[in-house]
């Protein structure tokens, strides 16, 4: 691939039908071209005045972004991969869900939009299940440290995808971190590093450039889990939509003046449960899985259409026939040559080996920023991923409709993805369709944003917000929201990961062994249950806080304008029909105030799980029914009210210019964490042993075909020694030559699986298993696989290590 030096293109984008393509105007190519006519001193000038002429017109014809840049966009993304080992997954609640491996890397992806002389947002997308207030505060003092106030709670949005795959622990109140036993260090350092990273990305990204936006419709990728309160809302209401769920993607595509595309972000509603509560291994789930293929079909393609080449019919892209080109020795001779090749004993490494061994930083252009598809999430608190619906293990039967139950339990009742019962196929599936769409969207996009960069934002106390609500006979009156607290249906999960024990959804009654046990804990005033009314209050997380805080209760909102898009920040998970009621308020208000600056043809976006989390909102209607998404409506029935009266506030001062007050700030509450996670002792490997040994090893003279699966199991240490940040515990080598590895795959792939474990719990001794599902685009060659890690000893020391096994032949 040649530098950038090597080449003398400018290159232009120009709008047609199909979207954006790219076009090139060689300047080495026009200068030959005229040293080469005759009678050089009479056609020179006339060369050189439509030579210069035709390139005016080709700026000035198209919306071409070197004449329609309007804004300055840097995009940047980090990798925020936790602990794979020992540490409880965030999402489910499950304590026996503990990470033991890596399915692919985490990571975060951040966008910034500036005016040239004028104001700027952030956005930050987490691979993690929902942004946190205690990750939030201390990011914006990294940022106010290094770039005083142009980075602040104000113009900074932090939005997680909600895997149920990633680790826990790095949130602050205690309901959230209570199966992660207590708060984890290691988890929370990684994410702020994480962000503080992709924005100083974005930030030294920042260029002249222009953002297009598209909409459209993906209808195979989330069903409704809760039809029952779904239904509940009124009919005339629901007789606007076609659909019980948002089906909408909304996507920005960021194209830098100079180099093209450079990234683009989406807004697609689903849940991140494609991966169940029995997984462990960190994943970004299906949207985590579409950013993956879409960065990959963006390498590889050069973001153009995208080419269907995958007899598998995926849609992952490979990049390794772009770098090995194809070897045609034949078997017997990639044989004789991988047989020089056996295993090697472990061995010392550094930690940069393992980063510089990774396939997408090999592949970087150093000259220019790489590009960045993120997958947010939005209203998804009723969507599943698991679009076949819910059935009872038992019976096959599916599930009863009302309390998602099989013979009146819950635990049998779960959601069923369309790979079921593969829910890694499940999960590519779900990616796979988001990606494409994203594609598509990508390559149409016309809509040039254009307009202000604005923000407004403001802490509130939740827990006594004063809604205005209509009377049933006529007029009106004033109610509240309420402490925060947890109903039954909560603990009975949803069909997405049941709870336990004799809980279900749809409950508003309780039952007095559960109170009983609730007591112990707090006994809830009956205020605050006439206030939180049907909800049958389990948890009166709201006003219990010992050792500190269980909930939340000051919470942010914001609203980010970029032209004639809107992004409303909320810190929980929105219902469908909640997240409706929020977007036609807030465009209500904009485009009957909006002095023409606003319209109908106004894109607004619910940017969901950010800044903070308080779990879900749902309409009035749907609280009743007291499903799962009703009974963790923390702050009562009047919730979604309260959010509307104060979101339409700050899109009334985005139009009028105003400033709004800050509100009271949320606790910082890091100082009062605990952590019950025994660290790391120390490593050991058998007598004779070196870390890095292999354990398991390929059969030497062995040939796969693609499709097959590769097992290598190592000698290894704890994962948690090194998170490998930016690097990999996991790589695939091909063989180039007669003795250069190249890395072809790693532990951010897709077909590769790092595992983790001991032969006992408190075992010192460990291995790591790693699996390479040969993909159907796999080059033929001599490939090994690796590992690195990092041992403690007893003194503390850590010390880095690598091993290889034997090499074998992809026919």
């Amino acid at each position: 691939m040649p530098s950038h030096e090597e080449s003398y293109d400018i290159n232009m984008v120009f709008p047609f039908d199909e979207g954006y393509c790219k076009e090139s105007i060689n300047l080495s190519g026009v200068k030959m071209g005229l040293s080469s006519l005759p009678n050089l001193n009479i056609w020179r000038p006339v060369a050189i005045k439509w030579f210069w002429v035709s390139l005016v017109l080709l700026l000035q014809n198209g919306t071409g972004i070197l004449s329609a840049s309007n804004y300055l966009i840097g995009v940047g993304s980090y990798d925020i991969t936790g602990p794979a080992a020992d540490v409880n997954m965030m999402g489910y609640a499950i304590m026996d869900q503990i990470a033991s491996g890596i399915h692919f890397r985490l990571r975060a992806r951040a966008f910034i939009v500036a005016e040239p002389q004028g104001e700027r947002v952030v956005f930050v997308n987490l691979d993690a299940c929902m942004a946190s207030q205690l990750v939030t505060i201390k990011l914006l003092e990294r940022l106010k440290a290094r770039y005083g106030n142009l980075y602040t709670e104000k113009n900074v949005a932090i939005s997680g995808i909600h895997t149920h795959a990633g680790p826990g622990g790095y949130l602050q109140y205690v309901v959230y971190i209570v199966t992660s036993l207590g708060f984890v260090r290691q988890s929370f350092d990684v994410i702020v590093d994480g962000i503080e990273q992709s924005i100083i990305q974005a930030h030294e990204n920042l260029r002249p450039g222009s953002i297009l936006v598209n909409k459209g419709e993906v209808l195979d990728a989330g069903i409704n889990r809760s039809p029952s309160a779904y239904l509940n809302n009124p009919a005339a209401e629901r007789s606007k939509y076609q659909y019980d769920i948002d089906r909408e993607m909304t996507l920005l595509k960021f194209v830098d003046d100079e180099w093209g595309p450079v990234g683009s972000f989406n807004w697609f509603a689903t849940h991140g449960t494609s991966m169940s509560s029995t997984n462990s291994l960190i994943s970004g789930d299906n949207k985590g899985a579409a950013a993956r293929f879409m960065e990959d079909w963006f390498d590889e393609n050069g973001g153009g259409i995208a080419r269907s080449n995958d007899p598998e019919g995926s849609g992952i892209p490979r990049r390794i026939s772009n770098i090995i080109p194809g070897v045609h020795e034949k078997n017997e001779e990639l044989l004789e040559i991988a047989a020089s090749f056996q295993s090697s004993s472990g061995k010392p490494a550094t930690r940069f080996s393992s980063v510089a061994s990774r396939v997408r930083s090999a592949l970087r252009l150093a000259d220019r920023p790489r590009f960045v598809s993120a997958f947010c999430q939005t209203n998804c608190g009723d969507v599943s991923p698991n679009v076949l619906g819910a059935f009872c293990n038992d019976t096959g039967l599916p599930c009863d409709f009302n309390h998602s139950t099989c013979g009146g339990k819950n635990e049998l009742c779960y959601g069923r993805g369309p790979g079921y019962p593969d829910e890694y196929d499940s999960t590519r599936i779900i990616g796979d369709r988001q990606f494409k769409k994203a594609v598509d969207l990508f390559n149409t996009a016309s809509e040039q944003i254009q307009g202000k960069v604005d923000y407004r934002h403001s802490y509130l106390d939740f827990s006594n917000l004063e809604v205005t609500i209509s009377k049933l006979g006529g007029g009106s009156e004033v109610v509240k929201t309420c402490p925060a607290a947890m109903g039954f249906a909560f603990a009975a999960g949803t069909t997405d990961g049941p709870g336990a024990f004799d809980f279900k959804q749809g409950d508003n009654k309780g039952n007095a062994f559960w109170r009983m046990v609730r007591n112990f804990l707090k006994t809830p005033n009956q205020r605050q249950i006439n206030c939180q009314h049907p909800k049958p209050i389990l948890l009166d997380t709201g006003e219990m806080d010992k050792p500190y805080d269980w909930a939340p209760s000051v919470l942010p909102i914001q609203i980010l304008r970029i032209g004639q898009l809107v992004i409303l920040s909320v810190p929980g998970e929105f219902s469908t029909m909640a997240g409706r009621r929020l977007r036609d308020a807030v465009k209500t208000l904009l485009t009957s105030e909006g002095n023409g600056e606003f319209n109908n043809d106004t894109h607004i976006v619910i940017a969901g799980l950010t800044n903070t989390y308080s779990q879900y909102v749902t309409t009035f209607e749907e609280y009743q029914i007291q499903r799962y998404e009703g009974a963790s409506t923390l702050f009562g029935p009047h919730t979604l009210g309260a959010y509307i009266k104060e979101f339409t506030k700050l899109a009334a001062a985005i139009v009028s210019g105003k400033v709004v007050e800050p509100g009271p700030q949320p606790p910082d509450l890091l100082d009062k964490q605990i952590s019950l996670l025994t660290p790391v002792v120390a490593d050991a490997t058998p007598p004779g042993v070196k870390f890095g040994d292999v354990s398991t090893d390929v059969l030497q003279n062995s040939t796969f075909k693609k499709g097959d699966l590769v097992t290598v199991i190592f000698w290894s240490a704890c994962p948690r020694n090194d998170l490998m940040t930016e690097g990999t515990f996991a790589l695939v080598e091909i063989l180039h030559g007669k003795n250069s590895w190249i890395p072809a795959y790693d532990d951010d792939d897709w077909c590769l699986r790092f595992m983790w474990s001991r032969p006992a719990k408190l075992s010192p001794q460990s291995q790591a298993t790693i699996e390479w599902r040969i993909p159907a685009s796999a080059a033929q060659g001599v490939y090994r696989i690796r590992h690195f890690g990092a041992s403690k000893s007893l003194t503390g020391s850590i010390t880095h290590f690598t091993g290889s096994a034997t090499a074998f032949v992809v026919a």
